[in-house]
């Protein structure tokens, strides 16, 4: 087990650490199952933004927060970012057909992966983002490679 631990000032900050972040574990495996935990607001979708730059994505990065998963393609990489905030039970997600994407290539990325424990494979990589409470800007973040 690997880990990565710093503190980020603003939003820049984040998607920075979430460029370097995408290419560090792409660099390890393409197929990665990424667990994203933090409070609402922490920046979980501002860091999966960083990583998408790191692929080369251009656009707009919206949080799939009522969609539940936004899916995104550069070249033979597939992205797939959950959030699973607004999950109920967890077996609502086998209904659609999640466990075939979770089972499937292509990174995952999962805001909120506790609202489906019980459902999910072990990831390969932990994040933690913590808001500081002394500093409005501030946030720690933590990376575990599993």
């Amino acid at each position: 087990m690997t880990k990565w631990q710093e503190k980020l000032i603003g939003e820049s900050a984040t998607v920075g650490f979430g460029q370097r972040l995408g290419a560090k574990i792409l660099q390890e495996q393409t197929d990665a199952l990424v667990f994203l935990h933090g409070e609402l607001g922490a920046g979980k979708t501002t860091l999966v933004r960083g990583i998408l730059l790191e692929l080369g994505h251009s656009g707009a990065v919206k949080s799939p927060t009522y969609t539940l998963l936004e899916p995104y393609t550069y070249g033979e990489q597939s992205v797939y970012h959950f959030d699973l905030y607004r999950v109920n039970d967890p077996d609502e997600l086998g209904l659609v057909g999640f466990d075939e994407i979770i089972d499937g290539p292509g990174l995952k990325l999962i805001e909120w992966p506790e609202r489906a424990d019980d459902w999910l494979p072990h990831p390969d990589v932990e994040v933690r983002i913590t808001v500081l409470t002394n500093d409005v800007d501030g946030r720690e973040i933590e990376v575990c490679f599993l």
